[in-house]
């Protein structure tokens, strides 16, 4: 059994996207982010970065303690090797779903994490920086779009991880100032797998939590304004 530790984010969407596609047994757990669940102890001794989502594995495949996870590339990376779901066995199929799956990590989330902030929640409104990263994303789509021109998913012709990482980043495109016609070739991708009857479960688990009463200037600060005192009181 696998015990989800979740929210209603993209980078939570990654893991029930997995375990929906791959059938495997999961308990959700939810960290109300907005309320500053990620900061409770209990939870920072498997998620040290207090962020979702993060697994534990009460049966790994080695049949020894339970094994802990965090940030959300390492657990889908994890869960494709303990099912053998996912990701190839062959060393060079298994290196193109791997570099897509650490561009996702490394550019699309971050770029679009902060498309969001500067456009939807910073309570200045800096033109520099929305340009900033509306256009970054934007060129990140059109890598992903010239990819996919031959391809049907990102990595070839099988649905992997890779493909799982970067989907719900591209879910709320038009928050990121993005239409998806000007990328035919990733809104067919991202229309197939928004299909996919894994992909529309995973989505209707997150409808328990949208709708939970917060405090909208303690959320702020909760998710804005950490430092290192947060992590590290003086």
């Amino acid at each position: 059994m696998i015990e989800l530790y979740y929210w209603t984010t993209p980078n939570g969407h990654k893991i029930t996207m997995f375990l929906e596609e791959a059938e495997l047994p999961y308990t959700i757990i939810p960290v109300n982010i907005g309320a500053g669940d990620q900061f409770k102890p209990e939870f920072l001794k498997i998620a040290p970065n207090n962020r979702i989502p993060a697994i534990i594995d009460r049966e790994p495949a080695d049949s020894g303690e339970p094994i802990s996870v965090f940030e959300s590339g390492a657990i889908l990376l994890y869960l494709a090797e303990k099912t053998g779901k996912l990701i190839p066995n062959n060393i060079r199929d298994r290196v193109e779903v791997l570099q897509w799956l650490f561009w996702q990590m490394g550019g699309l989330g971050p770029m679009a994490g902060q498309n969001h902030h500067f456009s939807q929640y910073a309570p200045e409104k800096i033109p520099y920086a929305i340009n900033r990263y509306v256009n970054e994303t934007a060129r990140l789509y059109a890598v992903l779009n010239k990819r996919l021109s031959d391809r049907e998913f990102v990595a070839g012709n099988n649905y992997s991880i890779a493909d799982i990482a970067i989907y719900p980043w591209i879910v709320p495109y038009e928050r990121q100032g993005q239409k998806l016609e000007d990328f035919p070739h990733l809104k067919r991708w991202f229309e197939t797998i928004q299909a996919r009857p894994a992909t529309i479960r995973a989505y209707e688990k997150a409808e328990a939590f949208k709708n939970q009463t917060l405090d909208v200037e303690k959320s702020r600060s909760l998710l804005f304004n950490q430092s290192a005192q947060t992590v590290q009181p003086s």
